[in-house]
């Protein structure tokens, strides 16, 4: 498996030339923090802590983070690792990045609140009679719940907190070879395919989903990871020949109709093929021959211009079209999808979309993220991508749900097909996937 190999503040900062000169200044400002309170830790790949830090600042300026999330991306571990103070982030760096960092930090051992003894169902057993209860300490299980039931109430009034977490999680995917426990390794990828990885979807943030599946589904099933990954690699040269067919017989048919365009082949990720080998019930070649291409364009009317130049191309397969434009996706993702009998009889799937909508889907969240300062409010889109988890956790403190309780009951949503509206007035309305705005 190869080594991961992080990058260097002076890499990080070159990813930034959209930011002021006083943003890059906080930034390198908060790395020399970071780099001389981390100093001599090291992570259990035998790497010096630093470079994690690096990695999610790494991540995050990847999604054209601002400032202040870049910044926290960097300080996130400095108060559980380092006992650094949050008043003294909020000092240097302001209240949102002291809060975005709070937001990540998990409970310590230390600071965990210590739980009452329960029966063997979770209920407390009560008091002695003069008031005073025993106490006992957190179990990993409850210490992990209380920690996901915090990020998740700390996500509620900062969103970005969910995303800087999940370039935390990225990262220690990318490096969880490095764990010394097969045990907890498979516990973590576990943890990341059940929660991370949904809630990155929600979000909209495909990239990141796709290389946390993918991550997971080596450590959970590795011989299975590795057969698919051997068949990937044998077949890309006949692959790569025809992706470039392709690409040269659409740019032909939007030169012809005079619409700029890219064309794009997209590529397979392990863990989707094998799920949809377990879902239709089909071996590898049947999954793998479906060649995948994306086509971005200017416009919406160029959108569907060029739907018609793919179906007068090839023949449509019948039932395989899909108007994500039109109705789009309860977390925002829009284009249109089709599917045709290609050159050679081979299928093809076919995306369309605009530039814009190409960088919802390939940032999510993060494509609407601007933080306006004036008021402390968020893009109305970025806030709509997590009304669901508001209104989740909205309603399990309403119910009283214990942390393990809630954190389950949010896992069991990501799996699910749930919209969640808030009208101007009035209360949370859920309805199923696929509902409109008349419904």
């Amino acid at each position: 498996m190869a080594k991961y190999v992080a990058p260097t503040i002076d890499q990080v900062l070159g990813k930034l030339k959209y930011m002021s000169a006083e943003e890059l200044i906080r930034v390198r400002q908060a790395y020399e923090l970071a780099e001389r309170l981390h100093r001599g830790q090291k992570r259990s790949s035998g790497e010096d802590y630093i470079t994690h830090p690096l990695a999610v600042a790494d991540i995050l300026a990847d999604l054209n983070a601002d400032a202040d999330t870049i910044i926290a991306g960097l300080l996130h571990d400095v108060v559980e690792d380092c006992d650094y103070p949050p008043q003294k982030i909020e000092e240097q760096f302001g209240t949102r990045v002291m809060k975005l960092v709070m937001g990540v930090t998990k409970l310590s051992k230390q600071t965990a609140r210590e739980l009452e003894p329960t029966d063997g169902h979770g209920k407390p057993l009560g008091g002695n009679g003069n008031g005073n209860r025993p106490r006992r300490a957190p179990t990993w299980k409850e210490e992990w719940a209380e920690n996901m039931r915090q990020l998740f109430m700390s996500s509620v009034e900062h969103p970005l907190i969910l995303v800087i977490k999940l370039a935390d999680r990225l990262h220690n995917m990318r490096t969880l070879y490095g764990h010394p426990s097969e045990a907890k390794r498979k516990r973590i990828a576990r943890e990341t395919l059940e929660i991370f990885a949904p809630i990155a979807n929600r979000l909209g943030m495909w990239q990141i989903k796709w290389e946390l599946e993918d991550l997971s589904f080596r450590y959970l099933e590795p011989d299975t990871y590795q057969q698919l990954k051997q068949e990937l690699a044998q077949r890309r040269e006949t692959r790569e020949r025809f992706v470039k067919l392709v690409e040269r017989e659409i740019r032909r048919e939007l030169d012809k109709a005079g619409i700029k365009g890219e064309v794009l082949g997209r590529p397979k990720h392990i863990y989707s093929i094998w799920r949809k080998m377990q879902r239709k019930g089909v071996p590898f070649e049947e999954i793998y021959d479906v060649h995948g291409f994306r086509v971005i364009v200017d416009t919406v009317a160029d959108c569907y211009t060029v739907l018609g130049l793919i179906h007068s191309r090839w023949v449509p397969i019948p039932g395989e079209f899909d108007d994500y434009i039109a109705r789009p996706k309860d977390n925002g993702y829009q284009s249109l999808h089709t599917a045709v009998i290609g050159p050679g009889g081979k299928h093809m799937e076919v995306q369309i979309r605009t530039h814009e909508m190409h960088e919802m889907a390939e940032q999510g969240v993060a494509a609407h993220w601007r933080y306006k300062e004036e008021g402390g409010k968020y893009d109305a889109n970025f806030a709509n991508k997590v009304a669901w988890l508001r209104a989740l956790v909205q309603y399990e403190e309403e119910g009283g749900s214990d942390a393990e309780e809630m954190v389950e009951n949010i896992r069991s949503d990501l799996f699910s097909a749930r919209v969640y509206v808030f009208p101007p007035k009035g209360d949370l309305i859920s309805l199923p996937a696929g509902a409109t705005p008349v419904d």
